[in-house]
């Protein structure tokens, strides 16, 4: 009831807005971040029609975006990747007076050094999270708590990991090295070589949220890396046993913001859309969808349970700093390329 008449609120607050007549609004985001859950509402309500092209990695924002030119009106990319699409001369900056509930954001996000620079502010957080690791309880009778079991041949041809330069943190993690993005030369090597000597036990490394729940549901894979939260969730809903765990060599974090993108010909939609998303509908609707937790706790608590609220860490946002938050690595195109000679060796 609580959310119903939130919801209720939400839209009329939307309908008298109206600035945004019947347009377009083209997002270039991540599966469960224009769930139709919430998206329909907002289309209602704004008369904005919401398209959506999906990536599977941050490494996608830029190349999709050199070859759209004028098609993507926001993104969603992650920290690490913020300051990137900024320097290659896609995103305009926010007006931040365009958004109503900016002052509610966890000022550790909405002040980001990736999202603020040179006095503008390039991005307005959505959610955030944890990169843990995900098996099967059927298939794995012991819970594992090191990365080491990724790396064990008794699950030879049952191991995954994401198709994403992120697996090099992995293996360095691994080895010891945990400055993970910042290694140098010899430290690349070695995380490349253990990811090379892991080959044979790889069932596939996977590319989108939606693939890694066929290869955990179809048995083919046991363990990987996850999205913290999502895919497991998916597959409790079909019944395929799992569990995250946050191994003892410890787990990445996130946090994901709208840019929008330069040139824009819908830029009313586009921030009917952010103010939306950071409203408890986009909040309560994206978390609900992803399990991921949000970026306006005045929002989420307006709209989730206690108990949802604290499993979500929406009162503990330090808890992001027990893990190791996403940068852009001091060397990118070297990871790029590092990650590459990976996935081509035999």
């Amino acid at each position: 009831m609580k959310r119903a008449m939130l919801g209720a609120a939400a839209l009329i607050l939307l309908s008298s807005a109206g600035s945004a007549g019947a347009q377009e609004l083209n997002l270039l985001t991540w599966e469960g971040y224009a769930d139709e859950s919430f998206v329909v509402p907002f289309e209602q309500a704004t008369g904005c029609q919401v398209t959506a092209t999906y990536v599977g990695s941050n490494d996608d924002f830029v190349p999709k975006l050199a070859a759209g030119a004028g098609v993507y009106d926001l993104i969603s990319p992650s920290i690490d990747t913020t300051s990137v699409t900024v320097a290659a001369g896609f995103i305009d900056p926010i007006d931040v007076s365009r958004i109503e509930r900016f002052s509610e954001l966890y000022p550790a996000f909405s002040g980001a050094s990736n999202i603020t620079m040179d006095g503008e502010q390039w991005g307005v957080p959505f959610t955030w999270g944890s990169i843990p690791f995900m098996y099967r309880t059927d298939m794995i009778a012991e819970a594992p708590t090191s990365l080491a079991a990724l790396w064990d041949p008794q699950y030879a041809g049952k191991v995954s990991l994401w198709d994403d330069k992120s697996a090099l943190y992995v293996a360095a993690r691994l080895n010891g090295d945990m400055n993970i993005y910042d290694l140098d030369d010899a430290q690349l090597e070695a995380a490349k070589q253990t990811l090379i000597e892991q080959k044979p036990l790889i069932r596939k490394y996977w590319g989108t949220a939606g693939e890694l729940i066929d290869l955990f549901a179809s048995g083919e894979v046991w363990i990987s890396n996850t999205w913290g939260g999502y895919q497991s969730a998916v597959l409790a809903e079909q019944g395929i046993p799992v569990a995250e765990f946050i191994p003892e060599e410890n787990a990445e974090g996130w946090m994901d913001s709208w840019q929008l993108v330069k040139g824009s010909p819908n830029v009313d939609c586009a921030y009917e859309w952010i103010n939306y998303a950071i409203s408890e509908e986009g909040q309560c609707g994206v978390a609900a969808i992803t399990g991921y937790s949000v970026a306006n706790p005045a929002a989420a608590q307006n709209c989730m349970t206690p108990d949802q609220f604290a499993a979500l860490h929406q009162d503990d946002p330090d808890y992001i700093n027990s893990l190791m938050l996403w940068e852009t690595p001091a060397r990118l195109e070297v990871y790029t390329n590092t990650w590459n000679a990976v996935k081509a060796a035999e």
